[in-house]
């Protein structure tokens, strides 16, 4: 029988069954920071799974540190958007009406079903709801069944042990038990290809990941290396089975379509940059700072702060000493971020930011005049870039400035890389996927270390650009092609 450790809102919560070392709460597994000796296997029964709420980051943070964990990052993404994600059921509507029938109920319009580790108590219902977890695969699943024209999935939430009465306690520790015995596998994702590339893109964004002009650079070298590639915004959604590759030019986040498009694209077959997966792992500063202290990786000294958690200012000056730097787990282009030179000020902003995040990250200040940026593709390097502060100010961006919002850029070919900054920058990236990913990089002294890493990387004209030309574009193009070659060969 596998390790694993069932995580709850507070112990209060396990009372009606029998006590066990294996319960852990919330509060104790987030401010356990050091990663197991031998990752193990989480179910997270917590209520709080809202994104950046406390059972959205236990099981986060989980992944980061090497665990199986139920219900995963991406499965509670996918539910909280069930809209875009409906399974489609055949021969639901009459599986249905025959339960129905049998009960004597051939009336009803409604039907409510209670999914624990993909079991019910209703035999007539039992591959539905095995198909349902193999979708959605979480420990307790509140679904309505509805009758229009036909019976539909109308609703599938996240159950909570809180809401369950006598029977389905029984029903839930029973199935728990065998759940424990089973072997955890990842659902398999249907391929399907040809070589029509999508690019999506959003005409109004204010920093967009790359301007029109590089945009027009990558249709051309997509058309060149036999890529017909099209542009396509958030209203194109439902179109994506239409072509063989994603390439995701927009900001992108977890909360956001960008996700949404990427994952659906995913499960179509499509080859996608950025993966969902690689979404997830960038998109949340925690994450990559558990998974960067999980595999030794150089990074700022660093601690987590918890919205309900006491914060020891005596412990944290001694530590990070000030100023120091606080963080917004999912912020970009510089926002979210704020520096604190007093404790005063550092309370000032932890009330602010913990408004919109239970997890907040403070960091030491490493003061540069510019920052790596190592542009990487398939887990090498294929640009460098120094990107120097804005001008009077401690960031690349200025938000605030009327004018020198950003500092200047300076491109440079790999082989004038630092060593170090080059072999820290392949290392991060080796564990986050083979994507497109932009490694940001201080070097202080004798320290090299990682800032954060991109699956978004900025690619402008006479930016990232300014050392390769045309053919960073077609670098990039070309492993589109790659892929679809190899997933071609593959036979999917």
């Amino acid at each position: 029988m596998k390790q694993f450790r069932i995580i709850v809102d507070d112990a209060q919560v396990w009372a009606p069954y029998a006590p066990s070392e294996q319960v852990i709460t919330a509060s104790d597994y987030l401010q356990h920071t050091q990663a197991a000796a031998k990752p193990g296997y989480l179910i997270n029964m917590c209520s709080g799974l809202d994104y950046l709420g406390t059972g959205y980051y236990c099981s986060l943070l989980a992944e980061a540190r090497g665990e199986k964990v139920v219900p995963s990052v991406s499965t509670i993404n996918d539910l909280h958007n069930f809209d875009h994600y409906r399974p489609f059921e055949t021969g639901l509507a009459r599986t249905v009406e025959a339960y129905l029938h049998s009960l004597g109920e051939v009336e009803k319009d409604v039907l409510e079903l209670l999914v624990v580790f993909g079991k019910c108590r209703t035999p007539e219902l039992a591959g539905f709801a095995r198909r349902l977890f193999e979708r959605y695969s979480a420990p307790l699943l509140q679904v309505v069944l509805r009758r229009t024209t036909t019976w539909h999935v109308a609703e599938v939430r996240f159950g909570t042990m809180q809401e369950l009465d006598d029977a389905e306690q029984s029903f839930f520790g029973d199935t728990l038990d065998m759940f424990c015995k089973s072997v955890w596998r990842k659902p398999r994702n249907r391929r399907q290809f040809r070589y029509d590339m999508a690019v999506l893109y959003n005409p109004d964004e204010a920093l967009p990941p790359s301007n029109r002009a590089a945009l027009r650079k990558f249709v051309r070298a997509g058309n060149d290396v036999g890529l017909d590639v099209e542009m396509i915004t958030a209203d194109d959604f439902g179109r994506l089975a239409e072509y063989d590759a994603l390439f995701i030019r927009e900001t992108t986040a977890v909360n956001h379509h960008t996700y949404r498009f990427a994952k659906h694209a995913e499960n179509e077959g499509l080859v996608v940059l950025d993966a969902p997966e690689a979404i997830l792992r960038c998109s949340n500063k925690v994450f990559l700072d558990q998974l960067l202290d999980t595999h030794n990786i150089p990074r700022p000294r660093t601690r987590l702060l918890l919205r309900d958690q006491p914060v020891d200012f005596d412990q944290l000056e001694g530590d990070l000493g000030f100023p120091v730097i606080l963080k917004i787990p999912d912020g970009s282009f510089s926002i979210g971020v704020e520096k604190a030179g007093t404790r005063e000020e550092l309370r000032r902003h932890l009330a602010t930011m913990f408004r919109r995040s239970a997890i907040l990250l403070l960091q030491e200040f490493l003061p540069t005049d510019y920052d790596w940026r190592i542009g990487i593709l398939n887990q090498r390097p294929i640009y460098a870039c120094k990107y120097h502060m804005a001008r009077g100010h401690w960031q690349i961006y200025n938000h605030a400035a009327s004018k020198y919002r950003s500092g200047k850029s300076e491109t440079v070919g790999i082989q004038h890389v630092p060593r170090d900054v080059a072999k820290v920058a392949t290392r991060a990236v080796k564990l986050v996927g083979d994507g497109l990913f932009g490694v940001d990089i201080k070097v202080s002294g004798q320290r090299t270390v990682i800032i954060e890493i991109n699956d978004n990387p900025s690619i402008d004209t006479s930016v990232e650009d300014a050392y390769l030309g045309d053919e960073l574009y077609r670098i990039i193009m070309g492993d589109f092609v790659r892929r679809l070659d190899r997933a071609r060969a593959s036979g999917y």
